[in-house]
């Protein structure tokens, strides 16, 4: 009953915005997830952390081709290997009508350092944010940071005095206090909130005090987003002409949607890498038969899982050739990506081998937590390798969830799974982004343990690293890397971390997803190739 009020619900709102007046330049289209907050610092994911660019901007952004460009600073300058100067671009005004200066800059650094934000790597710890005057900041660290504004492309500025007047106390993360932040939004950018319904539907209209509305190379003058799960009804939207543009398309459907008239399907490879991550910091693994040890600490046992994936069954079976299999955390594409790095090979009487000599002749259970409706076919995905570590002698639970539920668990201080499928797309195109995010070893101080009691939130470095992977001569390396200024020397670097985290087998990576967009004739837009949905972009032809 509760799946056909849903269904109901949907219905009408897309029957509601197929009656648009006619010269309405309206952009209707649906995902299979919603956005998981309106404040842009509560988690750092690709589909809402893009939705929300078409709100809020930074102080650079990426174009369709992911170069980067100027936004909310029209131009910087580096004073010294140390001492970068941004400045601001005047008249810009945020949606309450209020002006964005300095100020806004310097509250918005504050809050991303925040206890609940999840974007805190985007400001080493080191960086001191100053205020020249109105309209200049300057960003001063202890090393060198070549790439300082790489990964700014998503951290977006927020109004100091908006916050402060909704008595705002931070990104909040899922379960605690709701901010104001969550539901409403004051950005500057191309489009304003108008009506948010999580779950159901959500519209947004041009802002016509656009600072960049007189270049703008969109005609889109209303948008009205729809999260829709379920693959069939999403389809059955686009090939009716109720949705101008669906994200992911099925790969079963791309055929069928190709053929049909009035569609087609915009496909490419994504710069995404969806992986396996593995309790490696436990004493116990959770989700398991086996007591007082965790099999995961074990190299034996993480190279048995890794033998036991059939990734060319993945590849043509469950992705229809719609992936790229890969060794590396990092897609080609990303500055440090490496073609010489290999997968191991698989070999399931190998990984047998591997389990019995560890100990465990007759493999143990364990739990695998992955999302449902967040990466290309990420359930079908899990259930294919629950099933290939079977065949080795791993039972595998699969727990398949929504994002919004995987993700609250994920980011968890209790950190409550064994096996984890996620995928990442590094925010600054270059490979210090995931080795700083997921390779370097998540303790707030070196005596501390790993995800010390309550002191998450503090961490900075292995912010992402779920299963608490950790070596310090990568930590060293790392270091090394984001202050390198001699770009040949900075990648040599790169590839010493990959061979030690290859060889370390910190992790389970299986492929880069290739893009499925559906679009309906009428409809212009610019596929990225990190997956963000672009509205400056959209032409409305119809």
């Amino acid at each position: 009953m509760q799946k056909f009020r849903i269904y109901a619900i949907l219905a009408a709102s897309l029957l509601a915005s197929s009656v648009l007046p006619a010269h309405s330049a309206t952009l209707r289209f649906g995902a299979q997830g919603d956005v998981t907050s309106f404040d842009p610092y509560v988690i750092d994911e690709t589909f809402s952390s893009g939705f929300l660019g078409n709100v809020y901007e930074g102080l650079v952004r990426r174009a369709a081709d992911l170069s980067i460009e100027p936004a909310l600073a029209e131009s910087w300058e580096t004073l010294s290997p140390t001492h970068w100067r941004f400045h601001l671009r005047k008249g810009v005004k945020f949606h309450d009508g209020s002006p964005f200066t300095a100020d806004d800059v310097l509250f918005s650094a504050a809050r991303i350092r925040a206890p609940g934000s999840d974007f805190k790597n985007r400001l080493s710890p080191d960086t001191k944010v100053i205020k020249v005057d109105d309209y200049t900041v300057d960003f001063v660290t202890d090393v060198p940071n070549p790439i300082i504004y790489y990964q700014w492309g998503n951290w977006y500025m927020m109004s100091k005095a908006w916050a402060e007047k909704h008595n705002d106390h931070g990104p909040q993360k899922a379960g605690g206090e709701e901010s104001f932040a969550t539901l409403n939004e004051n950005g500057t950018g191309a489009f304003k909130l108008t009506s948010r319904e999580p779950g159901i539907k959500t519209v947004l209209v041009a802002n016509p005090d656009w600072w960049g509305a007189s270049s703008r190379q969109d005609n889109v003058t209303d948008v009205i987003f729809t999260p829709i799960p379920n693959s069939a009804t999403r389809v059955a939207a686009l090939l009716s002409g109720q949705l101008d543009m669906i994200t992911p398309v099925p790969l079963q459907d791309i055929d069928r949607i190709k053929a049909n008239p009035g569609t087609t399907v915009i496909t490419g490879p994504e710069l995404r890498t969806v992986y396996l991550f593995m309790d490696q910091f436990r004493p116990e693994l959770l989700y398991s038969n086996i007591k007082g040890k965790n099999p995961l600490k074990d190299h034996r046992v993480r190279e048995a899982l890794y033998r036991a994936i059939d990734i060319e069954a993945l590849k043509s079976k469950v992705m229809r050739g719609m992936s790229t299999p890969t060794a590396l955390m990092v897609a080609p594409g990303i500055n440090g990506s490496d073609p010489s790095f290999k997968r191991i090979p698989y070999d399931p009487a190998k990984a047998k081998a591997l389990l019995a000599e560890a100990g465990y002749p007759d493999g143990f259970e364990i739990g695998l937590d992955c999302p449902n409706d967040r990466y290309v076919n990420d359930e079908a995905i899990c259930v294919a390798v629950g099933n290939m570590f079977a065949k080795v002698g791993i039972k595998v639970k699969v727990n398949a969830q929504t994002k919004t539920k995987f993700f609250d668990k994920v980011l968890a201080p209790k950190l409550d799974f064994s096996l984890g499928l996620i995928g990442s797309t590094p925010p600054s195109f270059d490979s210090w982004a995931p080795i700083n995010s997921l390779h370097q070893c998540p303790r707030v101080s070196p005596s501390s343990e790993v995800w010390a009691e309550g002191e998450r939130d503090k961490v900075t470095n292995g912010k992402s690293n779920y299963g608490g992977y950790c070596n310090p001569e990568v930590d060293k390396l790392a270091d090394q890397i984001l202050k390198e200024t001699d770009q040949k020397k900075r990648n040599d670097l790169i590839k010493q971390v990959w061979t030690i985290t290859t060889g370390d087998i910190a992790y389970l990576p299986l492929h880069q997803q290739w893009l499925a967009w559906g679009v309906g004739d009428g409809v212009e837009l610019k596929q990225r190739a990190d997956d963000v949905f672009d509205w400056r972009y959209v032409k409305i032809t119809k």
